[in-house]
C-alpha cells in the first residue's frame, strides 16, 4: 500500500533536483509551475519586435534621461555622462584622455574645457587656449564642432539612432541590470546589438551594447527632470568666429 506514495516522493525529489540544475546565471527559469513573468510588466511574454517597439515608445514618452557609457564613432571613443531632455542637455565627454563639458540650451551650444583641450603648437594657439580655458565657450552654429558635439545633446535624435537593433531581432533570455530584472533582445544574435529592457514598471531600455563593438551605454533616471539654463555671463565667452581646431 506504500509503494505508490514512495514512487511519487521519488519523482518529486527528482523534479526538485532537476529544477535546481536548470537555474543558472541570471536567467530566471520557472520550476514547479512558477511563472517567470509573475510580478513583471509582462513584456517578457512578447515577441522581440514588439518588445523593441514598446521600449522605444517608453523612451519617447518621457522628457528626460541620463545616458552614460562609451560610444565609438569615426574611429574615436567618447565616454559620455549626459543628462538630456527636449530643451537641451548637459554633461561631460571624455576623449583621448581629455574631459570637457557640453551644455546646450535651445540652439545655443557651449563647450567648457581646460587649456590643454584648446592648445596646439604656436604662441598664438597658446594665447587663445588660455583665453578659452575654464570658460563656457559659445560654439558658432557654422563651426564644425557644433555639428560634431551637439549630437550628444539631442535626446530624441540620439535615442532614435541608438535604440535601433540591426538584422533579425530575437529575445535572449531574462537577465538583470543594477538589480532590475530585464528581458534582453538582440539583432542578428548580438552582431546587430543587444538591448536590455526593464521587466519592472515601465519597459524602459536600461543597457545597450552597440553593433560592431561601437560602445556600451546605460540609461537611467527616466523622466527625472533636472535644471538646465545658460551659464552666467562672467562664465561665458563668445569667441565669435570659428573656434581653434582641437
Amino acid at each position: 500500500m506504500t509503494a505508490i506514495p514512495q514512487a511519487r516522493n521519488r519523482r518529486a525529489a527528482l523534479a526538485s533536483a532537476l529544477c535546481a540544475l536548470m537555474v543558472t546565471g541570471t536567467a530566471l527559469t520557472g520550476c514547479g509551475g512558477e511563472d517567470p513573468d509573475a510580478g513583471t510588466n509582462g513584456v517578457g511574454k512578447l515577441p522581440a519586435d514588439q518588445i523593441q517597439r514598446k521600449t522605444r515608445a517608453a523612451a519617447e514618452s518621457v522628457d528626460a534621461v541620463r545616458l552614460h557609457g562609451s560610444v565609438v564613432t569615426s574611429g574615436r571613443t567618447y565616454k559620455l555622462d549626459m543628462r538630456l531632455k527636449s530643451e537641451g542637455g548637459t554633461g561631460s565627454v571624455t576623449s583621448q584622455g581629455t574631459t570637457f563639458r557640453l551644455l546646450r540650451v535651445g540652439e545655443q551650444l557651449f563647450l567648457k574645457a581646460d587649456a590643454g583641450f584648446w592648445s596646439h603648437d604656436g604662441d598664438a594657439d597658446a594665447a587663445a587656449a588660455e583665453k578659452l580655458a575654464g570658460k563656457y565657450v559659445k560654439v558658432p552654429q557654422g563651426d564644425p564642432s557644433y555639428k560634431k558635439f551637439s549630437g550628444f545633446t539631442y535626446k530624441d535624435v540620439l535615442l532614435d539612432g541608438l535604440l535601433t537593433l540591426h538584422g533579425t531581432v530575437e529575445t535572449d533570455g531574462r537577465h538583470e541590470q543594477a538589480g532590475v530584472r530585464t528581458i534582453r533582445i538582440t539583432g542578428d544574435r548580438g552582431a546587430g546589438g543587444t538591448l536590455d529592457v526593464s521587466l519592472e514598471g515601465t519597459p524602459y531600455p536600461l543597457r545597450l551594447v552597440r553593433a560592431g563593438s561601437a560602445g556600451t551605454l546605460g540609461f537611467s533616471d527616466w523622466g527625472k527632470d533636472f535644471p538646465l539654463q545658460a551659464p552666467a555671463k562672467d562664465e561665458t565667452l563668445d569667441y565669435g568666429g570659428q573656434l581653434p581646431q582641437s
